[in-house]
């Protein structure tokens, strides 16, 4: 989630290129779920991350002074935003296009590139767990990996999770306690979301399980 681990120096130049925004406490940043129109780096300020309910900040996942860019993971990998954004000061800051930002890393040698893309995977992976734990409760959470981890298995015709982690290892992934992991298993298993045992799981109804995850 800490955008600011990104450096400032390779991308000044498309930084300097947008001029600086006044915004006042309050204002909301980011929509959680919105495709990444531009980048936004934050000169000066407070700005709080989470997840919002009714138009107010439910969930908070955490909280960053600048100068940071604000969800720049997300822009580099093509996905939409993962979290809300809300000025909790009155802010300074740039919004810098997505093409020029690329352009900046692109312009890296191409070690840079794949150790900042690596870095943009991890960061938005993270953030995604930190989420799904502020925002949902265990069976949703469990319903979620589980399809984050399916693959087509031809011997069950369709998708499959493979446990390939002791599920004590699982459950410390999804903030829960392994006997709470083991027991959404048994409810999944019950209402016929999961079949199987042992350490490969059928997913028999995907849109059952993405409609639990809410995705």
């Amino acid at each position: 989630m800490l955008d600011d681990t990104l450096p400032h120096s390779a991308f000044s130049a498309a930084a300097r290129a947008s001029e600086p925004l006044a915004l006042t406490a309050g204002t909301v940043l980011l929509h959680r779920g919105d495709p990444v129109q531009h980048l936004v780096h934050i000169l000066q300020g407070r700005v709080v991350l989470g997840v919002m309910v009714d138009g107010v900040m439910a969930h908070q996942l955490g909280a960053m002074e600048g100068p940071f860019w604000l969800e720049a993971a997300s822009g580099l990998l093509g996905l939409p935003h993962v979290v809300d954004a809300v000025a909790e000061t009155d802010v300074q800051l740039q919004n810098v296009a997505v093409q020029d930002f690329v352009a900046q890393v692109q312009a890296l040698p191409e070690d840079s590139q794949n150790l900042l893309m690596d870095m943009a995977r991890s960061q938005r992976q993270q953030t995604e767990i930190g989420v799904s734990r502020l925002a949902k409760d265990a069976d949703a959470r469990c319903a979620e990996w589980l399809l984050r981890h399916a693959q087509p298995d031809e011997l069950l015709g369709g998708l499959a999770v493979k446990l390939t982690e002791r599920k004590r290892t699982i459950a410390a992934q999804l903030g829960i306690a392994p006997e709470t992991f083991s027991r959404v298993l048994r409810h999944l298993r019950e209402r016929h979301l999961i079949s199987g045992g042992g350490r490969v799981l059928g997913l028999p109804n995907p849109q059952a399980l993405r409609e639990l995850a809410g995705v």
